[in-house]
Order: structure tokens, then C-alpha cells, then sequence
């Protein structure tokens, strides 16, 4: 156990981690401003008193691409049982079936510069008279910024120093968090994590690792998820990764693969096709479970009598460990025992650190995405 809500299990071999280390001393104390967005000395740039107006909205809908609604959607999905209100998620170009304007609704609209394409138009196709709406952007005359004034809406500063994919630990994430009824002191984790010498160093001989699987051709990171209410928290990974260190022909290609769908169809790949592969085996256990109808299995199968569906599925994660292990293929495991805002927020903490500690270990800049601004403005001269 590396925290009391996370057993993991590193992968399976043991490479000299000195230069990690080295780095991550450096980061925690230059304590920029997304590190600091980790830690409870961030300020937030929205005061709890002053939205406690929007509290009384059952059904809140929010709008933004990438990172402004990835992270948020991960702390809904994964704490979803906890959260009384219904959140809705407007991230592609697909809105029909989610305008629903027949309930009272709150408009969160997300966008750090505020001229993201797809959540101007989202906006423009969502939006009626009648709509309650509250902004996050930066504090700049952007489109959204000029929306929000003739709507009359307010306007929460985006820190323009924290990119959207590292930002579900300030406003973008931790509004919404809020309006979800959670306690958003509990995310911020960092402070207690860098006195938790388990969790640094399962931390910085896991980057080690990796940076040992890149160097040898290895650079699919695939994410074996047992657990439906993650795969939003892996959709989030999946930018953080690709966006963060894809440069430079380097980089990561993380795959989400959810199991047991998964196990009928590439896990033939993953156990006898090409080996540039390695693996993150996920699963949350969990009291609440559907049992098996005994009186409807057959005999020929009566081993799956008085077992839950959680028994079966960990039964498959361990069964794959096993044959990974046998045939040498690298993995590592998060088991998660508490499925509360502390432990996403640790598990928030460790994949931001090790994406940034893996951009500087293979010489990257992790904090931007030029390549990305291509398509966007190749995007705008066809449209125009």
C-alpha cells in the first residue's frame, strides 16, 4: 500500500532511479504553478460563499473540450455514487441527445483561452434565453469572456499559467467538484504525499521504469481498466499523457481498454502479438456488488455459485497478472480500496508527477502542445 486507499504494484524490474529522484527534488521546489495547484496552498480564483447561489441547481451541464471537461467528468464518473445531482458533458460535436431544456440547468462553459471552436459552438447551439450560465476562462477579451458579458453571466478566472490538461486540480475541476457537493480540500493531496516516502519512491522507480520500456521501443502504455467508473479518469490520462510528452517524435501512446469487454477481443494482441507494449492493470474494490443467481447456474458451472460480479473480475485481473507474468510481460497495478475524493486526488498526483518528471527525463517540455495550434488553424482557413 502506498497510500490507505492504493495498493500498487510496480513493474517488475529494478532500474537505477537516481536521476528521478533528482528531478523530482527539483520540481517540488520550484513549486510552479501547476505543482502548486496540487497542494492546499492553492488559491482558487472562485470564493465557496460567492457560489453558493448555483448550489440549488440539480442538473448542471458542462461544456468544453479536452482538459476544460475531461477532469471533471473523471471526478464525477469515479465518485458518482457520492454525488446526489445529474452532470452532463458536452465534449464533442454530437449534441442531440444532450440538449434537454425542459429542466432548470446550469451552463458551466470551459475554455482557458475562451476561442476553443467546438465549445463556441456548443455553446451557441446549447444555450437559450432561459439558462442559468456561469463561466471559466482567463481573464482576457476572448470570445467567451465577450459571451459571458452579454449574457450577463459571471466569469471565473482560468490561471493562465495551468494548461487544461493539468488543471482539474484548480478551477476547472474544483468548481465543478464543489457544485457536485464533494469536498474539494480533500483532492489536493500533495503536501501529505511528499512526507509518504512509499508513495515517492513507488513513484520515481515507476518513471524509471518507463523511461527504460522507451528507450527500448516500447511506447504503447496500455491501461487495462476493470472498473467502469474509471474510464473517464483514463480518458483524462490519455491527454495528460499523448499532449504533455508526444513531441519531438517521442513520446507515449496511452490505450484505454476496458475489460472484461477487452479480454474477446485485443487480448489476443496484447498476450501474442508485437511486444512494444506494457501494461497498467486497474480495479477498485467495492462492498456493493450484484450477486450471481445460484438457482439459475447450472451444475457444470457450479463454481460460480454464491460469487459476485466484483469476485469474477478481480478473479480475471489476477488470471491476466499471472499470464503476463509467465510470458514476461511488463506490468504494473493500482488496486483501489477507497473509492473517496482523498484517494482520487492522490491518484491525480501521481499520474501529473510522473508525466511531468517523464518529459524531463526524455528532454520534452511537458507543459505545452504546438503541434495541436496545426489543426486548429488549417481548421479556421478551410472555414473561412
Amino acid at each position: 500500500m502506498i497510500t490507505n486507499g492504493i495498493d500498487f504494484r510496480n513493474f517488475a524490474i529494478n532500474k537505477n532511479s537516481k536521476l528521478i529522484k533528482s528531478y523530482l527534488r527539483q520540481l517540488l521546489k520550484k513549486k510552479n504553478q501547476v505543482i502548486q495547484s496540487l497542494s492546499i496552498n492553492y488559491k482558487d480564483s472562485f470564493k465557496i460563499k460567492n457560489i453558493k447561489k448555483y448550489k440549488n441547481f440539480q442538473n448542471l451541464r458542462v461544456i468544453g473540450m479536452g482538459g476544460s471537461s475531461l477532469g471533471s467528468e473523471a471526478i464525477y464518473d469515479f465518485l458518482r455514487k457520492k454525488i446526489k445531482k445529474n452532470f452532463s458533458f458536452v465534449d464533442d460535436l454530437d449534441v442531440s441527445n444532450k440538449i434537454k431544456n425542459d429542466k432548470k440547468c446550469l451552463n458551466l462553459i470551459v475554455s482557458k483561452s475562451g476561442e476553443t471552436v467546438e465549445t463556441i459552438i456548443n455553446s451557441n447551439l446549447i444555450i437559450k434565453k432561459k439558462d442559468r450560465n456561469l463561466f471559466i476562462t482567463e481573464n482576457k477579451n476572448n470570445y467567451l469572456y465577450r459571451l459571458a458579458l452579454k449574457l450577463k453571466a459571471e466569469v471565473i478566472h482560468h490561471n493562465n499559467f495551468i494548461g487544461g490538461r493539468y488543471s482539474v486540480l484548480s478551477e476547472t475541476g474544483m468548481l465543478p467538484a464543489e457544485l457536485m457537493g464533494l469536498d474539494i480540500k480533500k483532492f489536493r493531496q500533495l503536501n501529505n504525499l511528499i512526507k509518504n516516502k512509499k508513495f515517492l519512491n513507488s513513484l520515481v522507480k515507476n518513471v524509471s521504469s518507463i523511461i527504460y520500456f522507451i528507450k527500448r521501443k516500447k511506447h504503447n502504455s496500455v491501461i487495462i481498466n476493470y472498473d467502469k467508473s474509471s474510464e473517464s479518469l483514463f480518458f483524462w490520462y490519455q491527454q495528460l499523457v499523448a499532449e504533455s510528452i508526444g513531441k519531438n517524435k517521442k513520446g507515449l501512446l496511452p490505450i484505454v481498454s476496458n475489460m472484461p469487454k477487452d479480454n474477446h477481443s485485443v487480448m489476443q494482441l496484447y498476450l501474442d502479438g508485437f511486444k512494444n507494449n506494457f501494461f497498467t492493470t486497474f480495479f477498485v474494490h467495492s462492498k456493493n456488488s450484484s450477486k450471481i443467481i445460484n438457482e439459475n447456474i447450472l451444475y457444470s458451472k457450479k463454481f460460480l455459485r454464491n460469487k459476485r460480479l466484483l469476485d469474477v473480475t478481480y478473479a480475471q485481473k489476477k488470471a491476466t497478472e499471472i499470464v503476463f507474468k509467465k510470458r514476461g510481460i511488463p506490468f504494473r497495478s493500482f488496486e483501489i480500496f477507497k473509492r473517496d475524493e482523498k484517494t482520487l486526488g492522490e491518484l491525480f498526483n501521481f499520474f501529473i508527477l510522473e508525466t511531468i518528471l517523464l518529459g524531463q527525463a526524455i528532454k520534452v517540455n511537458p507543459y505545452d502542445q504546438p503541434a495541436v495550434e496545426l489543426i486548429k488553424k488549417e481548421t479556421k482557413k478551410i472555414l473561412v
